[in-house]
């Protein structure tokens, strides 16, 4: 999450710059002319805490750099808090509860396939049909089955839990292949599960001046977890500087726009898998650096609410193809459209935990809808069984009463079915305004607004997932898996027992001698296989 307490940097920022909101140029024709190259840098798992959101912890000049090329958005929130069902929307420009591709890791087997209808096609589909160059160098994670030359120009590898990634392509032979639509994913907050992580952070930030948000307490391990975070952020920033240095060298700059973002927010309590600000609220910089038809104010701040699932769109937009009617994305860089005032979120299963909850925010409020009210927000998940320090502690902490009420909220056994947040006094979303009278009216129009998304979306999220993925999770996971979804099909398959050695303890492998691994049970292969760390959700 951004830290809240420097907001008032961010706009001083703005002011600096002598912007306003809604801060692009007004040009008839945006993206008409030369057909311009569209580069996705895209991050995993990362929060807006670099120094042009106001952090002056972190060292992020290359970062910073963009940012004072093209616009800073400040209230961009992405569909879902966890990597395969935000990519599935923004690849779609369609809720992946629309499509079905709301649970983590559906699709990674035949038997659980789930399809997109015929007429639908991907963002980069759309810009291949356009003649451009499609690729993405590294993880697709996308919740639907689908024929991974349709969508992009280069070879790929396949990994049974993690799906398919695109074998790297070189910067240096995109001269040819001009104009592209590319994708460069980095691992952003998951370079800490590399194994060379601390021999990277070439300056360690400085872990006395870093305040955590309230909800966490300051405790060695919790603050090692945050400063970690801030570092793999200063590492993310060199490979940024190293991919613009390449584009230059290759002269391809002087006709890009960059897209610079994060699936969703940091691993951390109360952020990743969760519908608050902390999982939801991403970085996002676009930066035209073509010569001639440049569309924004350099160094702009735009504070203006932006989905993720308008991402693809807005890539359409700039280049002149036409956004299909079926996609809800939005572009928002045209101007003869309204900003949004409401973003709809949504998180389900994760990995093996069942869970349903709906979020609508707006610049003013949060609403959450908690649908399975019998289990807690704690219950367990993958960061359990993998010794994740951080969840330990917590845990710990809580056992010991040794957390605050507002630490302590988050811990407890039972969780409200409806919450509510004044967001501009409230930032942190602690305080839980669903049963105080005077916000009741507040509380109805939001929750109106979610009722109504439902039904208009068909959010396939309210009928239950169907036994094959639900199957495969119990395959992975044996025991584990202890929400009362899964009795009745561990009664139909005694044999599904488990064959992610989590429970048991069993050490990390090495895979190629250099990436870490934890075994995995391939169902289609019938085999153990080894999924790098660096790749884990």
């Amino acid at each position: 999450m951004m830290n809240k307490y420097l907001l008032l940097i961010v706009f001083s920022i703005a002011l600096l710059f002598s912007c306003k909101d809604r801060t692009t140029n007004k040009k008839e024709g945006l993206g008409i002319g030369d057909k311009p190259n569209i580069l996705w840098i895209y991050l995993e798992d990362t929060a807006p805490l670099m120094g042009c959101y106001g952090n002056s912890v972190v060292a992020t000049p290359h970062i910073d750099s963009l940012a004072m090329k093209g616009v800073l958005f400040t209230n961009v929130i992405m569909p879902a808090p966890v990597c395969s069902a935000s990519r599935s929307s923004v690849i779609t420009g369609m809720m992946s509860t629309t499509i079905g591709a709301h649970n983590h890791h559906s699709s990674r087997n035949a038997e659980g396939a789930i399809y997109l209808p015929g007429n639908i096609k991907t963002v980069p589909e759309l810009f291949k049909e356009e003649g451009y160059f499609t690729f993405n160098n590294g993880k697709d994670d996308y919740n639907f089955m689908y024929d991974r030359r349709e969508l992009y120009d280069q070879d790929y590898s396949y990994h049974p839990l993690y799906g398919k990634g695109g074998v790297r392509l070189l910067l240096a032979d995109l001269p040819r292949k001009q104009p592209f639509f590319g994708q460069i994913q980095l691992y952003g907050g998951k370079e800490i599960f590399n194994s060379k992580f601390k021999n990277n952070v070439v300056h360690p930030v400085d872990r006395s001046r870093i305040e955590l948000p309230p909800y966490l307490p300051n405790h060695p391990v919790i603050l090692e977890e945050y400063a970690n975070h801030l570092d793999a952020i200063q590492i993310t920033d060199d490979k940024v500087g190293g991919i613009i240095k390449e584009l230059k060298q290759n002269n391809l700059l002087n006709n890009t726009v960059v897209f610079f973002f994060s699936d969703h927010g940091m691993r951390l309590t109360r952020n990743k898998q969760f519908l608050y600000d902390g999982g939801l609220q991403v970085p996002l910089i676009i930066a035209d650096f073509r010569k001639d038809h440049n569309i924004f104010i350099p160094g702009s701040v735009n504070t203006d609410l932006i989905a993720g699932l308008d991402l693809g769109t807005t890539a359409l937009g700039l280049a002149g193809i036409p956004i299909p009617d079926y996609m809800e994305g939005k572009n928002f860089l045209d101007h003869t459209m309204a900003a949004r005032e409401y973003v709809v979120s949504t998180r389900d299963r994760c990995d093996f935990t069942i869970d349903r909850i709906r979020s609508v925010r707006s610049k003013e409020y949060k609403y959450i809808r908690n649908f399975m009210t019998d289990r807690p927000y704690t219950q367990p998940t993958y960061m359990d069984y993998d010794g994740v320090p951080f969840v330990k502690v917590m845990k710990q902490l809580q056992a010991e009463n040794k957390l605050n009420p507002v630490q302590d909220q988050f811990m407890l056994a039972e969780r409200p079915s409806e919450e509510l947040y004044d967001l501009k006094t409230d930032p942190f979303e602690l305080n839980n305004l669903a049963d105080n009278p005077k916000y009741l009216t507040v509380l109805e129009n939001y929750r109106s607004v979610l009722q109504q998304w439902i039904l208009d979306t068909d959010d396939q999220g309210q009928y239950g997932e169907p036994e094959a993925g639900l199957k495969f999770m119990l395959g992975i996971w044996g025991e584990a898996c202890v929400n009362p979804e899964y009795d009745a099909l561990r009664k139909k398959h005694p044999d599904l027992g488990g064959s992610l050695n989590y429970l048991k303890g069993e050490s990390s492998i090495l895979v190629d001698s250099t990436v870490v691994g934890i075994p995995v049970f391939d169902i289609d292969a019938g085999k153990v296989v080894y999924v790098p760390h660096d790749q884990a959700e």
